[in-house]
């Protein structure tokens, strides 16, 4: 990804950084934990904000 890009895509999301894997990574841990148990057949946008 070019600086521009970035620096394009940055100033769109909400929360003024690009997501890291580690920020998917919170979502997968949580549906595969006991408190995410009753979550399925849904379709979930871990974008930050991006897709608002």
């Amino acid at each position: 990804m070019s600086d521009d890009v970035r620096q394009a895509l940055t100033a769109r999301q909400p929360t003024g950084r690009l997501g890291t894997p580690a920020d998917v990574a919170g979502v997968v841990a949580f549906l595969l934990s006991q408190d995410g148990r009753w979550i399925n057949g849904q379709l979930i946008k871990a974008d930050g904000g991006f897709s608002v």
